[in-house]
């Protein structure tokens, strides 16, 4: 029953790989940051600092809900890979079914929580008066698309884990260029504003989750949605949820720094919040490229570490880091150069222009660098040391984040807040790396999740 997916995984070289899962996932990625700086742009176009602000203060829910569909998607796509390489292909329609059905449950669950407690929300993620009134509109509306949401990144990542990162790769675009098409004729042609923005956003999800639909009944035998499959076991329940857990917890706690971010940089108005938002889309590119190269090539680390193949895991590992960190200097050194046009291209507001020259720096310039840190998460959850993955996590997205926030708020003001995150990336890679090179002594064990 092996597929060609799983050919290309076992024997593969590195410019095959990258060309046949990196690709597609690098393009999955540069939809997806299109996809997420749709709604920043044409929200911009009406020159409303508010409206921007808004939508900045909702992006922790994008993340709660990111953070649900990394647990049981990369969790499950961890799992499949693991299982791939010992040839254990019931287990795979075990695990498959088992995600899906929790995609369902729980964005269920996210759906009525949102409506139900929609005032507190707002205040918790620390909307003010000017804001609430948007927040409000857009968040009433996204409830409706949050399962979509969340299925969608459930499945999409599932289905990567025997290669198939092309079927992976048009669900995100399906979704993305819906949203971005979607986003100019609400928002732009029908007057529609952040409501309009809210709903290309449920559309474009409904969407993809057609297409993955079809795709997993109609095409993929390797895997199941079938709830005969379904078990609540222990071993694949725990497994799953441990290999998940590490980008999950990474993601949850970006959530609540993210807010308490926000909240502090509220207090310094709307203006710089609004260019903090704007830097963060331009720093995007350079984190979600590098992603999803390491997300691309995660199946292939799996594979060569269940097989024991040593050799061709280090070689994968080591061209990576070439690559990744190549890839982070050439794109920080752009987006220094042209940071003005990139703000200007968002919002023609001269405050938030002039805030955003120093913000957008401080969203950049640990590039270089930022993929030494994506490769170890990567690997480390990858081999299955997901207590490993999970320390690094913590570490860089509150651990370390948190109280360097509040001291270079203290010390340095707004100024502080945006450049705490460049400070908890530098040390949180010199963890990475110790994490790294500690488990790769024991490679050898296997000892999965521990």
């Amino acid at each position: 029953m092996k597929t060609k997916g799983e050919e290309l995984l076992r024997q593969g070289n590195f410019l095959q790989l990258c060309l046949k899962m990196c690709l597609p996932s690098v393009i999955i990625m540069l939809v997806t940051v299109a996809y997420n700086m749709a709604d920043t742009y044409f929200i911009g176009q009406t020159g409303d600092p508010d409206k921007i602000a808004a939508l900045s203060l909702c992006g922790p829910i994008f993340s709660i809900l990111s953070a649900i569909g990394t647990l049981f998607g990369n969790g499950g796509c961890t799992v499949i890979s693991l299982a791939l390489g010992k040839k254990d292909y019931d287990k795979i329609k075990k695990c498959s079914s088992l995600c899906f059905a929790c995609a369902v449950v729980i964005s269920i669950m996210v759906f009525i929580g949102i409506l139900v407690f929609l005032a507190p929300i707002c205040k918790l993620l620390g909307a003010d008066e000017d804001t609430t009134i948007y927040m409000r509109c857009y968040l009433k509306i996204f409830a409706f698309g949050a399962p979509a949401l969340l299925i969608n990144n459930i499945s999409a990542n599932i289905i990567r884990a025997d290669g198939a990162t092309l079927e992976s790769m048009i669900c995100n675009l399906i979704g993305s260029i819906s949203n971005i098409v979607l986003d100019a004729i609400f928002i732009l042609i029908l007057k529609m504003d952040v409501a309009g923005a809210a709903l290309a956003t449920v559309l474009a999800n409904i969407f993809g989750c057609l297409y993955l639909a079809y795709y997993i009944l109609k095409r993929k035998p390797v895997f199941s949605v079938n709830p005969k499959y379904i078990q609540l076991k222990k071993d694949i329940t725990f497994e799953i949820i441990s290999l998940g857990m590490p980008l999950a917890c990474g993601t949850l706690m970006m959530s609540v720094s993210n807010m308490i971010s926000n909240r502090i940089m509220m207090s310094y108005g709307t203006i710089a919040v609004a260019a903090q938002g704007v830097a963060g889309k331009i720093g995007m590119l350079t984190s979600m490229l590098i992603m999803g190269i390491c997300m691309g090539l995660q199946p292939a680390i799996s594979y060569a570490f269940a097989s024991g193949n040593k050799r061709r895991l280090h070689e994968i590992i080591i061209k990576l880091c070439v690559l990744t960190m190549f890839i982070g200097t050439s794109l920080s050194i752009l987006a220094f150069v042209f940071r003005n046009q990139l703000i200007l291209f968002f919002i023609d507001n001269e405050e938030v222009i002039r805030e955003g020259q120093i913000f957008v720096i401080a969203s950049i310039i640990i590039g270089p660098f930022y993929g030494v840190y994506q490769l170890c998460q990567t690997y480390l959850q990858a081999t299955g040391k997901a207590s490993y993955a999970t320390v690094v996590a913590l570490l860089d997205k509150g651990i370390f984040y948190l109280p360097i926030l509040l001291i270079m708020n203290a010390v340095w003001g707004k100024y502080g807040v945006v450049f705490a995150g460049t400070v908890t990336l530098f040390f949180s890679i010199i963890a990475s790396i110790f994490l790294s090179l500690k488990w790769k002594k024991m490679e050898g064990k296997n000892n999965y999740g521990k």
